[in-house]
């Protein structure tokens, strides 16, 4: 059984959005030939709210190992936060001893946060094991050149600074790494536009798949749904994910699409529930409202309610299983894929999405749903979101009128190519070349 090092800083309890990649596909890489050993941050040191639930999720024989890092309340004096900064000492510290004792045949670094990708480096040129990058987001992006912190959104002296420091870190990861993979082609393909060096690195796209196991631990609890009675005969159409700066441009072309419901079918507009949860990515108190003053803004508040505060992941799953349908909005960014996609997909529920013609989530509800379980309006860089309000209204009159869910409609063989244990498949593969290219090169 050959071992790999799975460098993931959040990993289950913590409830952040990251915490999902490795935690689906370690556990299914055994099956493939390779035993995983996962290090991450310990829990106590986690700024954002634990779920005990989500780590129950982890199987007991998975192997985790905990870093520390340093204490959030001290080094927010200084001005830093993230937390790949915060562990970065204690993560390499822990796979340095780990690798010192152990054998691994290559090491595997996520990213977000993006700083522990220079592990990778450090630790290829010290123990000589084969290094995969990993993105699920990029690392250099829109953030600090047309979005930041600052006034409107708009890019402030720190976000700029952060897009410059990555422009020099990111080549540093870049060139050591053995392989790279990324939740979507068009995530590796703006490395290769960026960097052409880098189109001779294998890449693989591994998108962020599906867990049925986790619907069956969510049937296993019966948890409660405080937020809206799905049973209370009204359309409940329900987004559950942030919503980046990027992407308040589909917000509102479905919020336009809403009032044009309102004045055309007012007895469908009166139906039809919007909610949005999560939005702001943050589980503090006092999360900023971002849905409701655009939906005050173009008349459609009544039908309205956002909670900003990020759900925990088995509370989005019991939005998605009782909602009527699922909304699904992604951003002008191409390399834009939905967390969301795979569970919404298992959840069995209709689904209306809104996304930017290249987003592989479209390729992938083209392939797997047809109408009306998955209705789909797409734009493009020159036909925008703002352009598509009246392709979005017929799919959302429609959808309201009838949220009907078709099984039948579903390509379930389809949809077991994008399965946790497929894609933890995919990415075994790859491994099996890079530890082939590497005992190549030690000959």
């Amino acid at each position: 059984m050959r071992r790999v090092l799975m460098v993931s800083p959040h990993f289950p309890p913590d409830t952040n959005a990251a915490t999902h990649r490795v935690r689906l596909l370690a556990p299914h890489l055994p099956a493939r030939g390779w035993e995983p050993t996962v290090v991450a941050v310990d829990p106590r040191d986690y700024e954002g709210r634990l779920d005990p639930a989500l780590a129950d999720l982890v199987p007991p024989s998975l192997r985790v190992v905990h870093a520390r890092a340093w204490p959030a309340s001290l080094t927010r004096r200084l001005g830093i936060g993230d937390l790949g900064l915060r562990a970065f000492t204690g993560l390499l510290g822990t796979c340095a001893g780990l690798l010192r004792r152990e054998r691994f045949d290559a090491l595997f670094v996520t990213i977000y946060p993006a700083y522990p990708a220079l592990l990778g480096p450090w630790l290829k040129r010290r123990f000589r094991v084969p290094f995969v990058l990993d993105y699920q987001d990029p690392w250099v992006g829109a953030w600090g050149e047309t979005v930041g912190g600052g006034a409107g959104g708009r890019p402030d002296l720190k976000s700029r600074l952060s897009r410059a420091l990555a422009m020099r870190l990111e080549p540093m990861a870049l060139r050591a790494s053995d392989a790279i993979t990324a939740v979507s082609s068009a995530t590796y393909e703006l490395l290769h536009d960026r960097y052409p060096w880098v189109r001779e690195t294998p890449c693989a796209d591994i998108p962020l798949g599906g867990e049925p196991a986790d619907f069956d631990a969510l049937r296993r609890q019966l948890r409660s749904n405080p937020w809206f009675d799905p049973k209370d005969g009204q359309v409940h159409l329900c987004y559950v994910g942030t919503l980046l700066p990027l992407g308040f441009e589909t917000l509102r072309a479905v919020l336009e699409a809403t009032a044009l419901l309102g004045s055309r079918r007012p007895d469908l507009y009166a139906r039809l529930r919007l909610h949005f949860f999560g939005t702001s990515n943050v589980t503090t108190p006092g999360a900023p409202w971002r849905v409701l003053p655009v939906a005050r803004a173009l008349g459609v508040a009544d039908r309205v309610t956002e909670m900003p505060g990020r759900l925990d992941y088995l509370d989005a799953l019991t939005v998605q299983t009782q909602a009527s349908a699922i909304l699904l909005m992604g951003s002008s960014e191409r390399h834009y894929t939905a967390s969301k996609l795979y569970p919404a997909l298992l959840s069995e529920r209709p689904l209306l999405a809104v996304y930017h013609e290249a987003s592989s989530v479209v390729d992938v509800l083209r392939g797997t749903a047809a109408s009306p379980t998955a209705r789909v309006v797409t734009y493009g860089d020159a036909d925008r979101a703002g352009a598509r309000v009246e392709a979005i209204y017929d799919e959302l009159a429609a959808l309201v009128d009838n949220p009907r869910y078709d099984p039948g409609a579903v390509n379930w063989e389809s949809l077991r190519e994008w399965s946790a244990g497929a894609l933890a498949g995919k990415l075994a593969a790859l491994l099996d070349r890079v530890g082939v290219a590497a005992r190549a090169g030690e000959a």
